[in-house]
């Protein structure tokens, strides 16, 4: 009878560890909040636990919102939730507004809107992103490795950090110099790219990648942006979750792909609820270096 006591206690200890682990389990109930103005009138919500807030080697998340350039807020529902349930395992989150560059045009962001013009709506996105990790960097306040910085993004969110991470080399990307900016990891719920060919040795940033198989605003493989025709203004091929994956596979880079074989881009959403798997991951691969793959997990709700 004792044996099995001690065999309890010893099982019942080891997940109490593991709950606790920094950085996997939860670790800080006592989160606070602070609004920053980081260019011109764009603003971000700094998330930190209270006992963590003077720990200078966390990692730092910065959470880019969806809505298609179009609507959308730093402090939706699953933005917020995600970012308090992150610090409360030790990191720091920073969830960013940025220029909605499509709101209130005639043509918005699909099939109306040219090509052209949505390159440069991704690519005044990333400048956005940009000015707030040079904003973070140079606070003296926020406290975080400037060498582990994760971007994570939802729909038109996930379009900007993925462009974000691997573009530099595309042409009108080149004059952003995203070669000053090494990003550890990268977190994509129902996103894509312009070009996964463009993504290399040099810049195969580790990804955690959710999509929906049946996505039809962005393409879970190659295809048009929301599938437009080829004679539509909107015109744009994206490379989506599935081909990325696959891109950092043949490179022998971590990343880790969640599909949803009957998945929509509702996904860009319940994206956020996988936030234990996600910080695993990031623990695993930014904290430890550990090359993690995972290429046939399937989406699964979760609260």
């Amino acid at each position: 009878m004792r044996s099995i006591s001690l065999i309890i206690v010893f099982m019942f200890t080891a997940l109490l560890a593991q709950s606790q682990e920094m950085y996997v389990g939860q670790v800080y109930a006592d989160i606070e909040k602070s609004i920053h103005t980081y260019a011109d009138t764009l603003q971000l919500d700094f998330y930190t636990a209270k006992e963590s807030r003077a720990t200078a080697d966390r990692p730092l998340l910065i959470v880019v919102h969806g809505g298609g350039f179009v609507d959308g807020k730093r402090d939706n529902p699953e933005e917020t939730k995600f970012a308090q349930k992150m610090a409360t395992k030790g990191y720091a989150v920073a969830s960013i507004s940025y220029d909605l560059t499509r709101a209130g045009k005639r043509n918005g962001f699909g099939c109306d809107c040219p090509a052209a013009l949505k390159i440069e709506t991704f690519g005044t996105n990333t400048k956005n992103i940009l000015n707030a990790v040079d904003y973070l960097k140079n606070g003296a306040d926020f406290n975080f490795d400037p060498n582990k910085i994760i971007l994570v993004g939802s729909s038109a969110g996930a379009e900007g950090i993925l462009n974000t991470a691997y573009m530099q080399a595309y042409p009108e990307y080149t004059n952003l110099h995203l070669e000053r900016y090494k990003f550890a990891a990268v977190v994509s719920f129902s996103g894509a790219l312009l070009d996964a060919r463009y993504i290399q040795e040099g810049n195969a940033v580790p990804a955690f990648l959710i999509h929906g198989v049946k996505d039809q605003l962005v393409p879970y493989t190659s295809a048009p942006h929301h599938f437009c025709k080829l004679t539509d203004f909107g015109f744009l091929p994206l490379d989506g979750s599935k081909v990325i994956a696959d891109r950092l596979k043949q490179l022998n880079a971590p990343h880790y792909l969640v599909t949803a074989p009957e998945g929509s881009h509702d996904w860009a959403g319940l994206g956020y609820g996988y936030v234990d798997t996600i910080a695993e991951f990031i623990n695993n691969v930014v904290n430890k270096g550990e090359n993690v793959q995972v290429d046939d997990a399937i989406a699964k709700k979760v609260n």
